[in-house]
């Protein structure tokens, strides 16, 4: 697969020395596993080959994958999570709990704990000291996947509109081309949303690798009600890429 390529896939990590389940796409490996949860709709997961949101070694395996083929591959933890390191386990004090958590009290062992805005797991939790593991969960353990890639976007369109639910998880948009330029009219509840600003710079940059999209506009349209009478108004901010975000390049 080249990278930039927009597939959809399904997959059941397990633990290589366990055999356990950790996570699947698959709804037959979750029950049979005794991992069914019932508020979750499994399908396969959307990427983008070379995205990054993978792990290294699931990145590479997927780079010389085919459509439509069953992998089982073993990763290790050097490209996985990476090695266990001692010195990420903290021990931390009474004032130091007190400053840094809003409620010690409610502290569980082997739960989630956020301290300066570092993720870990509680280890310990005695006489008002906490020992935090900062590794992260799958640290030093080699990973199993049996993984297929079960569609690869090919449609301009579709892609567009895939790279779009991706990155904001709406699908509310409008999308027009001409030629390799593309226009997109946002909905209006998104021109709100604080976090938009940094998810269309990325946007741009995915619309780019893998669409090989030039000129992209965004189209804000707000619909303005006044007493019984509508008007539309509407605004467009154009975003040049070859000019305006040429570090994205």
């Amino acid at each position: 697969m080249d990278e930039g390529t927009i597939v959809y896939i399904d997959y059941d990590l397990f633990e290589a020395e366990s055999g356990n389940l950790i996570e699947t796409t698959r709804e037959k490996t979750a029950k049979s596993n005794d991992m069914h949860d019932e508020t979750r709709n499994y399908e396969p997961l959307c990427v983008t080959i070379g995205g990054g949101r993978l792990i290294p070694g699931f990145e590479e395996s997927l780079a010389e994958a085919e459509a439509e083929t069953d992998y089982d591959i073993e990763i290790s933890a050097e490209k996985g999570y990476g090695e266990r390191d001692p010195n990420a386990v903290e021990m931390l004090g009474p004032q130091q709990l007190a400053r840094q958590v809003r409620d010690p009290e409610n502290l569980q062992v082997g739960g989630p704990v956020e301290i300066g805005g570092r993720k870990g797991t509680l280890v310990m939790f005695r006489a008002g000291r906490a020992r935090i593991d900062f590794n992260h969960e799958l640290a030093g353990k080699t990973l199993r996947y049996n993984y297929r890639i079960t569609k690869v976007i090919e449609e301009k369109s579709e892609m567009v509109m895939t790279l779009l639910k991706m990155t904001t998880g709406s699908d509310d948009f409008e999308v027009e081309f001409d030629g390799d330029d593309v226009s997109i009219t946002i909905p209006e509840f998104l021109g709100y949303d604080q976090s938009w600003g940094m998810a269309k710079f990325q946007l741009i940059r995915s619309l780019r690798d893998s669409v090989g999209a030039k000129t992209i506009t965004f189209r804000d349209v707000h619909q303005f009600r006044e007493a019984g009478a509508e008007e539309e108004e509407e605004h467009v901010h154009d975003e040049n890429c070859d000019h305006d975000h040429d570090e994205e390049e």
